[in-house]
């Protein structure tokens, strides 16, 4: 595991896993932060399960790995589509 890399540019995941006592808040907040700064052309899905992967094993009750497969669980939802197609119809 290293600090900045392909999947956690900024460092991010890699620092929450390491605070003491963060909460899932805390997570979330990292978490977006995060999302906002994967660089272009990385696919988010891809990155997060590579990331679950990564931490899971070594810290299963962490509250970033459970803000982490909450994240992978929203990829797989549809997208809400905007005006006249969103509507039931």
């Amino acid at each position: 595991m290293t600090k900045n890399d392909a999947l956690d540019p900024k460092g991010l995941i890699y620092e929450a896993f390491r605070i003491d006592g963060i909460t899932t808040e805390q997570c979330r907040s990292i978490f977006l932060d995060w999302a906002l700064s994967l660089p272009e052309g990385i696919n988010s899905k891809d990155a997060i399960e590579q990331l679950v992967s990564r931490y899971q094993t070594d810290h299963p009750t962490h509250p970033m790995t459970e803000v982490l497969k909450a994240g992978l669980a929203n990829t797989d939802r549809p997208k809400r589509r905007g005006g006249w197609r969103g509507r039931a119809r």
